[in-house]
């Protein structure tokens, strides 16, 4: 498994996330990361690459972080904007699944068993973000 983590955590580091559109590595260091496939094939930003022009490239990107950073913190709220705009959209006939409450838990399972139960349709709404439901054969559920 340790072998592994490295390779879990480059994945990690240059998968753009969904909240800023960036990858973490970029957002930490300014610039798009190079994988190591690209160094072995002809890529366009490969052949493009000059050594002598990296300086000012650098320089330049650099005058624009403060701009980035900005885009990507509008980016974040418009994020999470759509986020509570979608929380509150869930209507009657909606399918939802409910947290699992572990009232009944597996001892074998452990870590393993599921979070979540369903799914169940909302039959009407009773107040802000809190439902009356009921299972797919009609079945009222209580609590």
């Amino acid at each position: 498994m340790g072998e592994e983590l490295p390779h879990v955590l480059w994945t990690y580091r240059t998968t753009p996330r969904r909240s800023t559109r960036e990858t973490p590595f970029s957002m930490t260091y300014g610039a798009e990361v190079v994988i190591p496939f690209e160094t072995s094939f002809p890529t366009l930003r490969m052949s493009s690459f000059s050594l002598s022009n990296n300086d000012g490239l650098l320089e330049r990107s650099l005058d624009l972080v403060e701009e980035r950073r900005k885009s990507v913190m509008v980016q974040v709220a418009y994020y999470q904007y759509k986020l509570k705009q979608g929380d509150d959209s869930n209507v009657p006939g909606d399918l939802v699944l409910r947290k699992d409450l572990g009232t009944a838990k597996n001892p074998a399972w452990e870590k393993l068993e599921p979070n979540w139960e369903g799914p169940y349709r909302i039959t009407s709404v009773a107040r802000i973000e809190a439902y009356y439901l009921e299972d797919l054969d009609e079945n009222v559920v209580l609590n």
